[in-house]
């Protein structure tokens, strides 16, 4: 048996957009003893966002017609009412998180740091800023954003993350060099170029070219869109069939070394730090020992209800959920595997678990891969 003064059915970490809208499930269901953890306060990643970062998935009420809005994190919110904008900065998101907590009055205590995790017989305790916590399940829901990924490549101390920009207007110099030509890659250079920069654009794809359904694989139209208009301003270079493997400083610039796909070797050399549009290394690295990954690191989860396959009673939430080619990293993806597992937790707690039909109902619950499978495979 546990022995915890606060014992407690259900702790959540993590209250960014999963957290917060896991918290909303939980609460429809009628369970009362749970905690959402976050160690800065609500919505802390996205305040962190640079400025002018904005969704690339906009926002649109529409849920008198029963389509929610795909930022919104749970049914009866639109971000697009609340603040009044199709594609909301992160600082703008932020305040509409914090907005759902307080109308719903949801559990989450803030300034919270999880120090440690034990896995016990009745279900995990967890060693916290604010004393020893247990609880029954536990819901991990860190997200990505205060991970970048610093390790993609050699030198990199001599480059800047994007995610470590607050404004690209603070950035000194006239040239530009980019290592990544993703979402985060092109919405760098969209504002380097919108000041007047000369940029460059490295990616061994040609993602600027590629064209899929999916806007995980693919630039978003919005992307898409900015990228045009960085192009007609003539300071943008793009470059792929590049496979960047170091980054040097000499004299003052700085040379990004690697070869081609022919194996050739090439070197860009940057008056100023290489920005790194690498992507997130993620926050399961900090509870890798809970989960089953597969060969190529992927995270292998329960298709019923997204729970570690090592470790019964820990589920995972967020843009960090995979099964196999389907990706859940867009808001409107990853809320619809809330339910699956609303619906595991009020299963084991034997509570009526009816009220989730109205997520289905409403296009927010998603327990059939077998369609996303299908698609992905050949859309």
């Amino acid at each position: 048996m546990l022995k915890s003064s606060k014992f407690l059915d259900v702790v959540i970490v993590g209250a960014g957009a999963a957290g917060v809208g896991m918290c909303k499930v939980l609460a429809d269901l009628g369970i009362d003893r749970y905690v959402c953890l976050e160690r800065e306060t609500t919505g802390a990643s996205f305040e962190k966002w640079t400025k002018g970062m904005r969704f690339i998935t906009p926002s649109f009420t529409s849920n008198n017609f029963g389509s929610p809005d795909l930022n919104a994190v749970t049914f009866n919110t639109s971000p697009a009412y609340t603040l009044k904008t199709e594609h909301p900065t992160g600082a703008e998101y932020a305040r509409y998180l914090k907005g759902v907590v307080k109308a719903f009055d949801l559990h989450v205590l803030e300034e919270t740091e999880v120090n440690s995790i034990k896995k016990v017989s009745a279900g995990f305790v967890l060693q916290t800023s604010r004393g020893e916590m247990a609880a029954k399940f536990l819901i991990w829901a860190a997200g990505e954003f205060s991970y970048p990924n610093n390790d993609a490549i050699v030198g990199a101390e001599n480059a800047i993350h994007n995610s470590e920009v607050r404004d690209w207007a603070q950035l000194e110099g006239d040239e530009f060099t980019i290592l990544g030509g993703c979402e985060s890659g092109i919405d760098a250079a969209f504002h380097l170029t919108k000041l007047g920069k000369k940029v460059s654009v490295l990616d061994a794809r040609a993602t600027w070219e590629e064209r899929d359904s999916d806007p995980s694989v693919s630039l978003s139209t919005y992307t898409l869109e900015r990228l045009r208009r960085a192009q007609k301003t003539g300071n943008l270079e793009l470059k792929s069939d590049v496979i960047f493997a170091r980054i040097e400083s000499e004299n003052r610039h700085f040379v990004v070394r690697g070869e081609n796909l022919d194996g050739e070797e090439f070197s860009v050399k940057s008056p100023t730090r290489p920005i790194l549009a690498t992507g997130f290394a993620g926050s399961l690295e900090a509870v890798k020992e809970f989960f089953e990954f597969d060969e190529d690191g992927q995270i292998i989860l329960t298709e019923e209800a997204d729970e570690s396959t090592i470790t019964p009673g820990m589920f995972l939430i967020g843009s960090q959920v995979r099964h196999e080619k389907t990706i859940f990293c867009f808001i409107y993806k990853f809320r619809q595997r809330f339910p699956v597992v609303g619906k595991a937790i009020g299963e084991r707690l034997k509570i009526d678990i009816s009220i989730l039909e109205e997520y289905r109902r409403r296009g927010m619950y998603l327990d059939d891969l077998s369609c996303c499978r299908e698609q992905c495979a050949t859309c």
